[in-house]
């Protein structure tokens, strides 16, 4: 045994790029003249070897699959089931190339039935795929096992890669074609053929984007559609398509009746089903599902006020009634190489390959044209010298070697001479070799002119292309085009305030951290029930379409949808679910968002400044931290900004002062540590309040004098002051 020392890197190198290699022609990208990948390829070629045509009966689908994986692919058989459910699916496949019989699966994204329950035989367009195969249009190579053989490329006498598309990823590359319309296909050959000197840009006058089997319609520029089939890359914007349903008395719903290409109707209603739920389409009363063979997707507004238009743009913002879809167009070449066409290349490929397959058939013909000429030639002898050449046949001992030398002919037509039958011999059937010698002749003529002229191949080429569009117009479906294409879609500017609903709620946060809200708003809450040892802590009457603003001891800001917030007779959610709170953490204050408020914040350090709401707007559940605090220091208050002046309460229990100094102290910071309030010797600042100056400090709650306006000169001083001792306890009735 020979050992040969090699660089590792080197064999890996090797080994990878072989892999790769064969992913990528063997398995991921489709030929680029018949459009299919080797397992497609193989399915077809078997079910043309089973003689499965489109008038014959069906046959058990775990059939053709053994067929396919015993002869020509081998690998699983799930994949193979897989590639030939897919090529039966009328939503998958712009035009099927097999006929299914029993379950297939659905736009839902169901499974089809096991392989053993389902049967399929060829559609009359996949015979057209294989349409002269047996005249030597293409190449065979030998199966895997070496024992059959199989075609390189179908002969395809339409432009499957661009009918129905393709769509893989190999190694290090991935290919998207999308379908088209073949009527426009059809066209552009034609223009193509005759002209090749034709542009990008006048195809796509002929052949305006994608013809989805689903549907739908596309919205982009004509640039956007451009610079993708020019450079054979881009994306396009595809949405379903709907109507608005009127039911009398300006009530209306609307009807989504075409989904996007390869998204799953299922997970379309799923997805609008928990955008309701969690409120985020508070426009949508309820979204139903009434298709049958046709999509019907119901969907029902809330208020008939709202904008049809509206709705639906905002619904294609979140959710799969609206997608990007990327178009590459990777596909292997003639020569067997990956490559990346433009629309005008993979037309003329195709067109390259019709002209390859018909030359090769148009030789094949003269063949055997000339091969049956031949022996028409040894029959006519035989008419004109019958009384010789019976007297040879019955004298002779070897009549071949003799009819060979006395009428010079060859070997082939002394061999048909001598194996015609009696009646041949008869005068009727004399005149009928006569009369196809003739026509003979005359095709061989034909062939040879067509071998010779461009200009008769073109003809020709165009003349099929006619007759292979005559079959795909027996059915209005196949060449009336789906897809709509929108150049001019211009989006529709709106505000997701005008579908929030504007009712009066009332938000009720209990001390334990339960979060629910009520509609309308009452006088009296004292019949609000909580859980055992709970109880409230925060009533905040507000409007269904407001925000909640909430401070914590960590000095957080949180904001809350109210529309997020659980209704009912429940106890209501943890709050925890709504935003991100830490379990040592306490809301000490809770309010409707308005815009440009200022609230004094204050620290168990004594420091504090004025907030701007404009700054407190959180934009995620952890909330936006506006107090910075030190080591042990929590946030204790935050009181709106009214009046002219400020009270802080600081100290121990028995002993808390009192400051109250003017507004003009204390600055406007968007965050921060803040300006010292009161100074202390011990303890911690318990509150701080905003209050006017004519009126005294009152009780929140009740409205009640706690400190009338005569009283407060006795502890007026400058911030950061230590104050007097407070009134009998006046920060506890706060």
């Amino acid at each position: 045994m020979k050992i040969k020392n090699i660089n590792f890197t080197d064999a890996l190198e090797e080994k990878y790029l072989a892999y790769a290699l064969s992913t990528i022609t063997h398995r991921a990208l489709p030929d680029i003249r018949d459009g299919l990948k080797p397992v497609h390829r193989r399915l077809l070629f078997a079910m043309f070897q089973l003689r499965l045509n489109s008038s014959s009966g069906f046959k058990k689908s775990a059939r053709i699959v053994g067929d396919v994986i015993g002869k020509f692919h081998p690998h699983g058989d799930q994949s193979v089931y897989e590639a030939l459910v897919r090529l039966a699916q009328n939503f998958s496949t712009r035009y099927p190339l097999v006929d299914g019989q029993g379950n297939f699966g659905n736009i839902d994204g169901d499974n089809a039935a096991a392989m053993r329950y389902t049967e399929a035989r060829l559609t009359a367009l996949a015979e057209l795929m294989l349409k002269d195969i047996s005249e030597d249009t293409i190449d065979y190579i030998n199966t895997y096992d070496g024992i059959d053989h199989e075609p390189i490329v179908l002969p395809s006498a339409f432009p499957n890669l661009l009918a129905n598309g393709s769509s893989g990823i190999a190694v290090g590359m991935a290919t998207n074609i999308p379908p088209h319309n073949i009527n426009e296909l059809f066209k552009a050959l034609s223009k193509l053929l005759k002209n090749p000197n034709y542009t990008n840009s006048q195809l796509l006058k002929l052949i305006p984007g994608p013809d989805f089997p689903t549907g739908g319609e596309i919205i982009d520029s004509d640039d956007a559609l451009k610079d993708a089939y020019v450079k054979g890359k881009g994306t396009i914007r595809l949405r379903a398509r709907w109507k608005k349903e009127d039911l009398g008395r300006g009530q209306y719903q609307i009807i989504v009746y075409e989904i996007p290409y390869q998204v799953n109707k299922a997970r379309i209603i799923e997805k609008i089903s928990d955008l309701i739920d969690n409120k985020k389409a508070n426009y949508l009363e309820a979204i139903q599902d009434e298709s049958a063979e046709d999509i019907r997707i119901v969907l029902i507004p809330k208020n008939r006020s709202f904008k049809a238009e509206v709705i639906f743009e905002d619904l294609c913002k979140n959710s799969d009634l609206e997608i990007r879809y990327a178009i590459n167009f990777n596909a292997i070449n003639h020569k067997l190489e990956p490559k990346l066409f433009s629309l005008k290349e993979s037309l003329k490929s195709f067109i390259d390959h019709r002209f390859n397959v018909l030359k090769r058939r148009t030789k094949y013909r003269l063949i055997q044209t000339e091969n049956r000429l031949e022996i028409l030639k040894g029959f006519l002898i035989v008419y004109k010298n019958l009384n010789k050449v019976i007297k040879i046949i019955r004298t002779e001992v070897d009549p071949e070697k003799k009819l060979i030398s006395v009428f010079r002919i060859n070997k082939r037509q002394a061999e048909a001479i001598l194996a015609m039958r009696l009646r041949q011999l008869k005068k009727l059937e004399e005149k009928e070799i006569k009369k196809e010698n003739e026509d003979l002749n005359i095709y061989k003529k034909e062939l040879n002119k067509l071998l010779k002229s461009k200009k008769e191949q073109i003809k020709e080429l165009n003349l099929e292309f006619t007759k292979s569009l005559e079959i795909f117009l027996k059915d209005e479906n196949a060449t009336n085009r789906k897809t709509v294409v929108n150049t001019e879609y211009k989006e529709i500017d709106y505000s997701t305030e005008e579908f929030e609903s504007k009712d009066p709620v009332t938000v009720i946060l209990s001390k334990n951290g339960w979060i629910k809200t009520i509609k309308g708003h009452q006088d009296d809450y004292s019949n609000v029930k909580y859980k055992e040892g709970d109880s409230e802590k925060f009533i905040i009457k507000l409007k269904n379409n407001s925000k909640l603003l909430l401070f914590s001891t960590l000095g957080k800001f949180y904001t809350i949808n109210c529309n997020k917030i659980s209704a009912g007779r429940g106890f209501g959610d943890p709050v925890s679910l709504l935003i991100d709170k830490n379990d040592n953490e306490e809301i000490l204050f809770a309010t409707t968002y308005e815009q440009e408020k200022e609230y004094l914040i204050t620290s168990s350090a004594g420091k504090g400044f004025f907030v701007n709401t404009s700054d407190l707007m959180a934009s995620t559940k952890s909330g936006k931290r506006v107090m910075n605090l030190k080591g042990n220091e929590k946030a204790i208050s935050c009181f709106q900004k009214k009046g002219d002046l400020i009270a802080v309460f600081s100290g121990e229990k028995k002993a808390v002062k009192l400051l109250i100094f003017d507004h003009s102290e204390i600055p406007l910071m968007q965050k921060g540590r803040g300006v010292t309030l009161q100074k202390f010797k011990s303890g911690k600042t318990l509150s701080g309040i905003c209050f006017d100056s004519k009126e005294g400090i009152l009780n929140e709650n009740n409205g009640k004098t706690l400190l009338a306006a005569n009283e407060i000169k006795k502890w007026l001083g400058k911030r950061a002051h230590t104050g007097k001792i407070e009134p009998k306890s006046l920060h506890s009735k706060i």
